[in-house]
């Protein structure tokens, strides 16, 4: 099986420090979708762009590092046959019926070099 990872563009993201079970309702239930297909291998949802800050070779300034009408908001890693099998599990993401989109890269090489401190 190949990885693949799935790149979540949006608006802006619903994770915000402050969200609401209901407001995560939907990203958290695709999630546990694609967990009991075991089809995720690993996960990661952004928060809101107001907290990002860019860093270029002049300095870090706040926001994303392209000011655009969707921002990625998130990534996650499938395992899946092939590319089409990917494609196909990534367009169940319910931030394509609302307008954003996702997409699918293959992953040539990496994975978790460690374990999260604390």
């Amino acid at each position: 099986m190949a990885r693949f990872a799935v790149l979540i563009y949006a608006a802006d993201s619903a994770h915000a420090p402050d969200a609401s079970a209901e407001d995560l309702a939907e990203p958290d239930g695709h999630a546990e979708e694609l967990l009991a297909a075991d089809a995720m291998l690993t996960a990661y949802a952004f928060t809101p762009r107001r907290y990002a800050v860019s860093v270029r070779r002049d300095g870090a300034t706040p926001g994303p590092f392209v000011d655009a009408e969707h921002v990625v908001a998130g990534v996650y890693v499938l395992e899946a046959a092939d590319l089409d099998e990917a494609v196909r599990v990534a367009a169940t993401n319910p931030v394509v019926r609302s307008g954003g989109g996702v997409e699918v890269r293959p992953v040539h090489s990496g994975g978790v070099i460690r374990a999260p401190r604390g």
